[in-house]
């Protein structure tokens, strides 16, 4: 057996049934030998994406798997693992090393050392004997404690070298969780009991863990609103009257008011991060955080109350004892917090209506986001945005109803990226409507994939909101777009779809959304990507209060 095959059958064995790929790994040959299907796309970029969301979407429960080449291939994978990275997003990667004789001799890319800043592990199969300990461990890294990129590159003589298969013997990995410190965890509930208007700050550790349903139950026991992050979007029923919506660099009024108002947080599953995509937290709050990752405490706000733990684990932990204290029903009779938060979110509604009902041309993009949303089973629906103004426009806006209905990406922020995101989820979840909502500069970026979903029988839909520009930049490219129209863009982006395999149309009235959005459906239950292009106005105002 070769060191490749080693690995495709380690992979079987831990239930691995897609590798994404690009172009030439022997591994990628091993896989399909072992039937773990290779899905193939244009760039290396966009298989790291596809991977990301592919653990995203299944908490984790299914690692997306990818290989890539050595050399350029590993080189361009980079840009991808960062981002992966900066998310806290549990993949595995293998791309191919030099042959180990040439280790050491420039300019050979070394992505085991280049990829150590951007990764949870980064490690060298140096051996195929050591393949099952390599792959094992990787495993455990990827199913405990703060989730990450973790990299295997596997050098091609290794890749091609002999395998005894007697070595092979190999269990898959179980991964840990715990619980907190009974004692810390009471100090904490007594805190926030005797806080006068706490509020809890939900993150994506909310959804690896899987523990929604105890968010909610806590929420309600003992009334305190809940505002998510980002990439914690949809760990909260934003339809529930204890939620504030989602803080990234744009957000709703309630969450706003919330964290101003707050004197206490109570950070669950979230690291509490300062960030340009992150709503900040006022300084002088008191600070329950509970987190998988001790680096986080006491990093960019004071955290009175450090909890080390599962979040499922340690919010049963809460309710358990919150009942002990407060009685079974706990606060659910009170209803001046659900009072209060109504109200902010009719006061909210209320300003940004005129631009979710707009009816101009070119179209708001607003307006976009509300006929897309009521065209859609929401509940049955994975939506995710790009980088720039079509995240900044939907994340408020958009309602997240259902665990992992929404993929919130952005401490780091590449553009292009939603897309790859996008059929990702579809592959992992191909009984969802898939949806991913782009501005023209990332079709830029990464618009071929177009083609990987056309071929690959991947039926995602695309709403491409053009403007013909980098919405936004004005202010950074004054002189430069007065002199030379540097920020403005061009293309025919329902041409370049069709070219590509896809069902595409191009809208250019308001009343005309709901209809196409309906027609391009068709078209997804066939398992063939379809693309709108929608011509709208430059939006520079955002729903943004802090």
């Amino acid at each position: 057996m070769k060191g490749a095959q080693a690995i495709a059958q380690l992979l079987k064995a831990e239930g691995v049934e897609h590798l994404f790929c690009f172009p030439v790994n022997h591994i990628i040959e091993a896989a399909a030998e072992y039937d773990i299907r290779p899905i193939m796309a244009r760039t290396e970029r966009t298989v790291v994406g596809m991977a990301d969301a592919y653990s995203r979407v299944t908490n984790g429960r299914r690692i997306g798997v990818l290989a890539v080449q050595n050399g350029p291939g590993a080189e361009n994978t980079f840009g991808g693992i960062a981002q992966a990275f900066a998310d806290s997003s549990p993949i595995l990667a293998f791309p191919g090393g030099e042959r180990q004789e040439r280790l050491g001799f420039l300019p050979t890319f070394d992505p085991t050392l280049n990829y150590q800043h951007v990764s949870k592990w980064a490690a060298r199969v140096n051996q195929g004997q050591r393949i099952p300990e390599l792959v094992g461990h990787a495993f455990a890294q990827l199913r405990s404690g703060r989730p990450g990129p973790v990299i295997l590159e596997v050098p091609q003589d290794v890749q091609l070298g002999p395998v005894d298969e007697a070595a092979l013997a190999y269990r898959p990995v179980r991964g840990t969780r715990s619980m907190a410190n009974p004692a810390d965890m009471r100090a904490a509930l007594k805190a926030l009991l005797a806080a006068k208007k706490p509020m809890i700050h939900a993150g994506a550790g909310v959804l690896y863990a899987e523990a929604w349903n105890e968010l909610r139950e806590f929420a309600e026991l003992v009334q305190v609103p809940v505002m998510t992050t980002l990439p914690g979007k949809s760990g909260f029923p934003e339809d529930h009257p204890l939620a504030l919506g989602s803080g990234g660099l744009s957000g709703p009024l309630m969450a706003a008011r919330f964290l101003v108002d707050s004197d206490l947080i109570f950070g669950i599953g979230a690291s509490l991060t300062i960030s340009s995509f992150a709503a900040p937290v006022p300084r002088g709050k008191t600070c329950i955080q509970l987190n998988v990752d001790e680096r986080d405490f006491n990093k960019d706000y004071p955290t009175a109350y450090p909890l080390l733990g599962d979040a499922k684990l340690v919010l049963q932990q809460f309710i358990e004892e919150a009942k002990r204290q407060l009685g079974r029903d706990g606060k659910k009779g009170d209803d001046k917090v659900v009072r209060e938060v109504a109200s902010i979110r009719a006061e909210w509604l209320a300003q940004w209506q005129p631009r979710l009902d707009a009816d101009e041309t070119p179209i708001s993009p607003y307006r976009v986001m509300r006929d897309v949303q009521a065209t859609l089973d929401l509940r049955n629906t994975v939506a995710t945005h790009d980088a720039g103004n079509p995240r900044d426009q939907m994340s408020p806006f958009w309602q997240a109803l259902e665990p992992n209905s929404y993929i919130g990406w952005g401490k780091s922020t590449h553009l292009g990226y939603g897309l790859p995101l996008a059929l990702g989820a579809k592959v992992a979840k191909p009984e969802k409507t898939v949806v991913n909502i782009m501005g023209d500069a990332a079709f830029g970026m990464s618009g071929l994939e177009i083609e990987t979903a056309a071929r690959n029988k991947i039926g995602t839909l695309t709403i491409l909101m053009n403007n013909s520009r980098l919405g936004g930049y004005d202010k950074y490219l004054p002189i430069a777009t007065q002199k030379y129209g540097t920020r403005y863009l061009s293309g025919d982006y329902t041409k370049v779809a069709e070219g590509l395999g896809a069902y595409a149309e191009k809208v250019e009235k308001p009343d005309e959304i709901i209809p196409a959005v309906k027609r391009a459906l068709k078209y997804t239950q066939e398992s063939r990507p379809a693309l709108l292009e929608i011509i709208t106005r430059e939006e520079p105002t955002f729903s943004k209060y802090w």
